[in-house]
């Protein structure tokens, strides 16, 4: 608990050196447009990424794990990437920041809304440009017709921006964290993995498919007796194993057509076997394991 309280502790501190200057950019890009807003964006993106560099220094000094780390060489700083990743644990943002660091641009992933008013954090996602979505449930929606697709209209406006500056869009396309009653409730037919959804990743790529110079697919596997934030902060985590490929993705994808009904079919099956695949790595890097 003392390495925990300690980690955090830095890691606001860190947060704070760095979120400073961001927040007051923050307010100059809200005021800018065209390619002075442009510009401004990237020194963000250049602040934050120092902010995960100083991350990075607190987990070498604090934490005993071991990275066990396999990237594929075509990742670009300068690139637009989608990568596709399973969640575990909040650790996964952590973990992904850290591995992805400096192998591509600022890596953004999708923020509950109601997170905005999180200290700091929400206000430094909001400058940087996170996509923040609103998440319904099916009853709201049920009585609430007139809000269906919001949140992906929210990614297709978000992607618009991201189109002149160099980004990487991480989307956990299972929506929510994997827990064997989620598992469960859902019927899920994998081991390790809830099903992938479709939605998000069809505007993503309908949005900056032209532009993507690659699809990345992440598996993320922790070693140990329990996977959550407060552990992982508790060094009682000893190995983090992450596995990352290349994806080949159908032109048929890439184009704003993604959005038909027959196309989006195509689509959830194309994730549905790359989900096959993603399970059987995971099964077998827990087996090795142990």
């Amino acid at each position: 608990m003392i390495r925990a309280a300690t980690i955090l502790i830095l890691l606001f501190l860190n947060l704070a050196f760095w979120g400073t200057p961001v927040l007051i950019l923050g307010v100059f890009k809200f005021l800018l447009r065209g390619e002075a807003r442009r510009r401004v964006v990237l020194v963000l993106g250049e602040l934050a990424d120092r902010f995960v560099g100083g991350n990075d220094v607190i987990y070498r000094l604090l934490l005993p794990i071991v990275w066990d780390v396999e990237m594929p060489e075509e990742l670009d700083p300068a690139g637009h990437f989608l990568i596709f990743s399973n969640h575990v644990s909040w650790a996964d943002i952590l973990v992904l920041f850290r591995v992805f660091h400096r192998r591509v641009a600022l890596t953004r992933f999708f923020v509950k809304q109601e997170l905005i008013w999180l200290p700091l954090v929400g206000v430094a996602c909001w400058a940087m440009d996170f996509p923040f979505v609103k998440r319904y449930s099916a009853e709201y929606l049920a009585r609430h017709p007139e809000d269906r697709g919001k949140d992906l209209e929210t990614t297709r406006r978000f992607c618009q921006r991201y189109r002149t500056v160099p980004v990487a869009i991480i989307n956990f396309l299972e929506g929510t964290r994997f827990t064997p009653e989620k598992k469960a409730v859902q019927d899920s037919p994998y081991r390790h993995l809830l099903r992938p959804r479709a939605g998000g990743a069809a505007f993503v790529l309908a949005s900056l498919g032209d532009q993507l110079d690659g699809v990345v697919d992440v598996a993320i596997a922790y070693h140990g007796q329990k996977v959550t934030f407060w552990d992982f902060l508790c060094g009682r985590i000893p190995r983090v194993t992450v596995r990352a490929r290349m994806l080949d993705v159908p032109a048929e994808f890439l184009t704003p057509g993604v959005i038909d009904p027959e196309v989006r079919a195509s689509l959830k099956a194309w994730l549905e076997g790359i989900w096959a695949e993603k399970d059987a790595l995971l099964r077998s890097l827990y087996e090795n394991f142990r």
